[in-house]
């Protein structure tokens, strides 16, 4: 790229950054929301410094050819994913170009250069990041830095070594980029770094019709079936340009790829009737904006009276259930639950209704008896010399029941990596002084080892708090405890008016299909909605609306094939990972041992 564009470019783009980073900063000082500001941000000086590095990209005369595919890639990737655009269908085709890039470095280089094709990779995946999860930012700005460019360096990893094993196995080598990119997000969903958002079987969230099939397969079914489709689409793509004859094969088989799951879900939608006995719900919507309101400035005594205005609207003698979202009140003790003035205030509200059960995110803490054992988010604090009190804080959610003094309580157990836990904090110790400075904590929050359930005459429930609702399998675990609905209880306001709330709310209708277990979703400002077993989302409330729906939620003791069986495709990619990667190792050492 000549001087006389590039370095212009780059300018405006460094000048565009700046003019974002500062307005970001004084929005922060009249505490104001940045909304879409990072996006711009994050793209401008991530195209900065593309441009001004763009000559040590490579020594290839082709560089700007392939940083114009991976650049397209990263687009298509990013508009794709739900909320962005309603263009899903992009995701069957997101992967082509970065596909053609490492193909044609492989030629040009004539064998496996990682490092080139980590700087094309990497490139897309931090565009596919940004333009899908830039919203993170608006919570904390160095956490949503460091999800966006080290999670495009770990989505970097499968097809770098997709790119490896292609050399040494070609034959394989698209086999290899399917069981690698299943693999990383097999893990992805199980270790302490988890941030799974960007699984590609969420792509669908926003079109529950068309992936009804989940309920086999999960979310690792519509990955399978987007990395598939990207393989048929580069093979009718040379098919295309080579003028050979299987074009006509290659078409028919990509048309059968796509349209036949598609179909069987359309069927398999309009046929499904749903299961169980209906019970009353009311969800209630607060709506007190987060980074500055609820946790800062308003009394709880005045948060806790727009929760009771807000219920009585709805509450009724046939109500059952009565749903606040996450971190609605605290701190508790969670041994003196009753003794909390909220929960008092709530029991003398609805003593009118008898048998209603109240269930809430809290705020709690536990105090470690003597002897006791401790957990990994012990902390202490010293009462008097001598006297040390070792406790853990809580995201919570209990059940009350009007007319009954016995407490059942959930610990969040699937924890969000940053304000909720330090992940692998023994190698990361270091980085505590940083972490306390960002008013997180390396101590983390407490967990259970298990799903527990909420139960009472009316049915259990399955208590799932925010984070937890991303992870298909977790989810499952509630349901072999016998839930028969599922509640979610979040917080989305972090985030803004942005695509992050509506995405996790569609995330939800994924899990619904999953278990085909009705939702009830209270969210404290975001959307808060009923979900029914097929993942229609139902009464979606606006965003920034303090309000209360009330709707009808089965509750059913069907048990699916994914809820029997998990992630069964990502454990399958697993070994066949494992057995591509010693076959890659083997080879490529007797390959170094020919002369």
């Amino acid at each position: 790229m000549k001087n006389n564009i590039r370095i212009p470019s780059a300018i405006a783009l460094a000048l565009i950054s700046i003019w974002m980073a500062m307005d970001m900063v004084g929005r922060n000082n009249v505490e104001l929301l940045w909304g879409y500001r990072p996006l711009v941000f994050f793209l401008a000086f991530w195209g900065m410094l593309v441009l001004l590095f763009e000559r040590r990209f490579s020594a290839s005369p082709n560089r700007l050819r392939w940083l114009g595919l991976s650049t397209l890639s990263g687009i298509l990737l990013g508009v794709g994913f739900p909320d962005i655009l309603p263009v899903p269908f992009l995701m069957f085709i997101g992967f082509v170009p970065l596909l053609m890039v490492e193909r044609e470095i492989a030629l040009d280089w004539g064998k496996a250069d990682r490092w080139e094709v980590f700087k094309y990779c990497y490139h897309t995946f931090v565009l596919w990041n940004v333009i899908a999860t830039y919203w993170v930012a608006n919570t904390a700005f160095v956490a949503g830095f460091f999800a966006i460019w080290v999670n495009a360096l770990l989505m970097s990893i499968p097809f770098v070594l997709f790119h490896t094993t292609r050399q040494y196995m070609p034959r394989l080598g698209y086999l290899a980029f399917i069981a690698y990119w299943l693999t990383f997000e097999y893990i992805h969903l199980r270790w302490e770094l988890t941030w799974p958002w960007l699984t590609l079987g969420n792509s669908f969230a926003e079109y529950p019709s068309l992936v009804q099939w989940y309920e086999y397969t999960g979310v690792f079914g519509g990955g399978l079936w987007i990395l598939l489709a990207n393989v048929l689409a580069l093979r009718l793509r040379d098919a295309y340009r080579s003028g050979k004859k299987g074009l006509v094969g290659a078409s028919l088989r990509l048309a059968a790829l796509l349209l036949l799951p598609a179909g069987l879900s359309l069927w398999m939608y309009s046929s499904y009737q749903e299961e169980g006995a209906e019970r009353e719900v009311v969800v209630v919507q607060p709506n007190f904006e987060p980074h500055y309101e609820k946790f800062e400035r308003v009394p709880q005594q005045e948060q806790l009276s727009r929760f009771l205005e807000l219920s009585r609207q709805q509450v009724s003698q046939e109500t059952d259930y009565l749903l606040f979202p996450e971190t609605s009140f605290g701190l508790i003790n969670d041994k003196e639950v009753n003794d909390y003035p909220a929960i008092r205030r709530i029991r003398e509200t609805f003593r009118g209704f008898p048998g209603l059960k109240v269930i809430s995110g809290i705020d709690a803490y536990h105090i470690f008896k003597p002897g006791e054992p401790r957990s990994h988010a012990v902390r202490e604090q010293e009462r008097r010399p001598g006297d040390t009190m070792f406790y853990e804080i809580l995201n919570a959610a209990l059940q009350i029941e009007i007319g009954n003094d016995d407490v059942q309580l959930y610990r969040k157990s699937k924890l969000v990596p940053g304000p909720e836990i330090l992940p692998y904090r023994h190698i990361f110790f270091f980085m505590k002084p940083l972490i306390e400075k960002l008013e997180g904590t390396t101590a983390g929050v407490g967990t259970q080892p298990e799903r527990s359930v909420l139960s009472s005459d009316a049915g259990k429930v399955a208590p799932v708090i925010c984070y937890e609702s991303v992870f298909g399998e977790y989810v499952t675990e509630y349901i072999r405890k016998g839930a028969q609905a599922i509640f979610i209880m979040t917080n989305d306001g972090w985030w803004d008016n942005t695509a992050g709330h509506r995405q996790h709310l569609h995330f939800a209708s994924l899990r619904a299909i999953e278990t085909r277990r009705s939702i009830a979703r209270s969210a404290n400002t975001g959307i808060s909605a009923f979900i029914n077993q097929r993942g229609d989302i139902l009464q979606a409330t606006r965003y920034d609306e303090p309000i209360a729906i009330k709707g009808n939620v089965r509750f059913s003791d069907a048990i699916t094939f994914y809820v029997l069986w998990g992630d069964a495709i990502g454990r399958i990619a697993l070994f066949t990972a494992i057995i591509l990667l010693l076959n890659t190792f083997v080879r490529s050492r007797m390959k170094e041992k020919t002369p």
